[in-house]
């Protein structure tokens, strides 16, 4: 049995998906995958956790994902641990784990089966490496037919950890190319195509509930003036250095951060109070103001300059229920709420630059 004879097993399950799985697809295989590995080494039960079954984050535990066998239906989402149990010891030594008689185990954790009102009495776990991480393990209990498990099959097992990595990986690289597409290649801040998407779904989002929507519309002064004397190389230069201005400035939680073209950002604030994004938009226009830019050389010979100072920012700010009022559609809504922010921006152009402006009420 390899990873080959397993494609050929899971085969139909795989097509019957397509390419692009989400978390809930992820479940689906783990738990075809534990079918597949209980019909060649029969057992009563069995189980794969995993530390982080998406984003792979530093966590203290291992979360039970997929599962089989009487209680396991009170085992997802259960939180255990990574220095508890056999399945901990598994997961931290990266090493398969057979135990013949649990009861005789010091690593033997008997608070699971208190949970699922079930009798350990063997186990075999293998873990699940992924790029030379560790991301989970795999385990089966109480052989059946048997007294206890063999080497042989805590080898098997070790296959199907081996294709359940796979398959990890598999939907790792897929998000890794979905997070690509919606990114901005010079910025690494979401793109246009994303902001509208997000705008979208933001708005649908603010009319089922009290809650309001704020857009704030940034445009660099004179950005074309330093972009002619020293060169696009510069330009670019810049507008990453601003890209990196705005992920440190504008707060994580709740917030979307998008470069809109040229020299243009945007960025939408869910469930905030006009007055709090006023102080936001406040510290990046005066972030942008003391940045220290510097140019690119163009020759060998050239020396890079300081040019702090030369660069603003005008940014115009818009709330949906403040500046657009009621509208019949969607999409009403967003082109409406865009302009009356990009209109703002353009305020602030022509008052002097480097200051913020509210759009007109609705």
């Amino acid at each position: 049995l390899d990873n080959r004879h397993l494609n050929v097993l899971l085969g139909r399950e795989r097509k019957r998906r397509g390419p692009d799985r989400d978390e809930s697809d992820l479940d689906l295989m783990l738990n075809e995958i534990l079918r597949k590995a209980n019909q060649f080494v029969p057992s009563e039960a069995g189980s794969i956790l995993l530390d982080d079954p998406i984003g792979k984050k530093e966590r203290q535990e291992l979360v039970f994902v997929a599962c089989f066998g009487p209680g396991s239906s009170k085992l997802p989402g259960l939180r255990l641990p990574i220095k508890t149990g056999i399945a901990g010891a598994t997961y931290l030594s990266g090493k398969p784990y057979l135990s013949k008689n649990v009861k005789r185990d010091k690593m033997f954790y008997s608070k699971i089966d208190k949970i699922s009102r079930f009798s350990t009495r063997s186990i075999i776990c293998a873990p699940i490496i992924v790029e030379n991480s560790i991301y989970g393990v795999i385990e089966l209990i109480n052989r059946k037919g048997r007294t206890n498990f063999t080497e042989e099959e805590l080898k098997l097992l070790e296959i199907f950890a081996g294709y359940t990595s796979t398959l990890i990986q598999n939907v790792l690289d897929a998000r890794k190319h979905i997070e690509l597409a919606k990114r901005d290649g010079l910025t690494g801040l979401y793109n246009d195509r994303y902001f509208h998407t997000r705008l979208e779904r933001e708005v649908r989002q603010v009319g089922k509930g009290p809650h309001d929507l704020i857009l704030l519309f940034l445009d660099m002064d004179h950005f074309k003036g330093v972009n002619d004397q020293f060169g696009h190389l510069t330009g670019s230069h810049i507008l990453q250095e601003v890209g990196d201005i705005l992920r440190k400035v504008v707060p994580p939680k709740g917030t979307t951060v998008a470069r809109y073209g040229g020299d243009e950002f945007v960025i939408i604030f869910s469930q905030t109070m006009l007055e709090e994004v006023v102080q936001v938009a406040d510290r990046i226009r005066t972030a942008i103001k003391k940045f220290p830019f510097s140019t690119v050389p163009i020759s060998e010979k050239a020396k890079a300059e300081i040019i702090q100072g030369r660069l603003t920012c005008s940014i115009g700010l818009a709330s949906l229920k403040k500046h657009v009022g009621n509208v019949t559609s969607n999409s009403n809504i967003r082109h409406l709420l865009i302009r009356k922010a990009d209109a703002a921006m353009y305020v602030a152009k022509e008052q002097g630059k480097d200051r913020i402006c509210i759009a007109a009420p609705s």
